[in-house]
């Protein structure tokens, strides 16, 4: 079988973990802090808030920016469920905006057209989540000029992202943003098993974040409302949530994150030899914007709607029965029953997204997929579609 992800874990990678378990501290330890301050590093932003998933982080980042009751938040259809759930964890209410034909990212021209009619009707969002899809960078710096334009804060959802560029700086400086969102699930860039970082260049902002993941709480003299009874005082001053990321992850993440850059580098050349052999009038490939460098989380293909071609359902079973995993990312948020039955979406408000739905699936990309395994992948798309290919 053949994954579309898979981890790439090291004997570094689990002696680090040894390591932290035969020390002292096995969660809200040394590791923590080590492991942001070097993302933070790696993405030249200011400060990294480490916690147990992507989805604790984009739900963190809202309560930050003090989204709440009657509040709106716009994100992409094309994304994971958490990039909206988020919003709905804070009691606020989520729209969608339509993706660009080529990058599968927020289109800019959808938003501002958007943003224009929601000023119009009173509704303008609070925060918008742009999704960096299979790691490539939406438009940043034109969101963020229509973000000083229109009042909204952006939160990007960089899950796929750590690694990659935006205009030749790292994904995660927040240049263009609040806050950005990491992943570290295991099929991401790199893992830590479960886990996901806030990065931000706003102090508050971070200091809200180390509150929000851990119950609100505060062991900081300056932080209470009061002086301590004793050393051993803290003060619950927010409420807050158990989201805290262990010693045993951040350190998996840790010696991770010394080979971003060649896992990233490995899945270019991979892309690269996808991109020279699987272009054809019936398949297109990924558009890659020339201001953005991927990290490539994921590699997608589309299938043309051609008279006589294979359709992407067949394609989809094709390759499963050959023993590749390939999988679809995603099917719209607004397509989910929890979201359906609001009625407040139409799907004909979201041409792109449903088109895009309707001819997409991701193939394997992962640093651990061989010449050979690639090659057969490849061979399997090409293949003409008979009969015993699919029983």
């Amino acid at each position: 079988m053949i994954p579309y992800g898979r981890q790439d874990i090291s004997e570094e990678d689990i002696q680090a973990v040894i390591d932290v378990l035969k020390s002292d501290y096995l969660t809200q330890g040394p590791a923590i802090p080590a492991f942001e301050q070097a993302v933070a590093a790696n993405c030249g932003v200011k400060f990294g808030v480490a916690v147990n998933s992507a989805t604790s982080a984009l739900h963190i980042a809202c309560m930050a920016l003090n989204l709440g009751k009657g509040d709106i938040l716009w994100t992409s259809p094309i994304t994971f469920v958490a990039s909206a759930n988020c919003a709905l964890y804070c009691g606020a209410t989520v729209d969608f905006v339509d993706i660009d034909p080529l990058t599968y990212n927020m289109s800019v021209e959808a938003l501002e057209k958007k943003l224009q009619q929601a000023e119009v009707e009173g509704k303008l969002p609070k925060i918008v989540v742009p999704v960096h899809l299979a790691g490539q960078s939406c438009e940043m710096e034109k969101i963020h000029l229509l973000s000083k334009k229109y009042g909204f804060r952006i939160i990007e959802d960089a899950s796929h992202g750590i690694g990659g560029k935006y205009k030749g700086s790292p994904i995660g400086n927040c240049l263009y943003s609040d806050i950005t969102v990491f992943s570290f699930h295991p099929v991401k860039i790199i893992t830590t098993g479960e886990g996901g970082m806030c990065m931000t260049n706003d102090p508050e902002i971070a200091l809200r974040l180390t509150h929000y993941r851990s119950h609100g709480i505060t062991r900081q003299p300056a932080e209470m409302t009061h002086v301590p009874d004793g050393p051993w005082y803290y003060q619950q001053i927010d409420l807050g949530f158990n989201y805290r990321i262990t010693d045993i992850h951040a350190a998996l993440g840790l010696s991770q994150l010394k080979r971003l850059d060649e896992f990233v580098q490995k899945r270019h050349e991979i892309a690269r030899r996808y991109d020279t052999t699987l272009a054809s009038d019936t398949l297109t490939i990924h558009y890659q914007h020339p201001d953005t460098y991927s990290a490539y989380h994921l590699y997608i293909i589309r299938l043309k709607k051609k008279e006589g071609g294979i359709g992407r359902l067949q394609m989809f079973e094709k390759l499963r029965a050959a023993g590749i995993l390939v999988n679809l990312h995603y099917i719209p948020v607004y397509h989910h029953p929890y979201y359906e039955k609001t009625g407040k979406y139409n799907r004909a408000d979201f041409p792109n997204a449903e088109a895009y739905y309707a001819e997409s699936i991701s193939i394997p990309m992962h640093t651990m997929l061989t010449n050979d395994e690639q090659q057969f992948v490849i061979d399997q798309i090409e293949k003409p579609m008979g009969h015993q290919n699919l029983f």
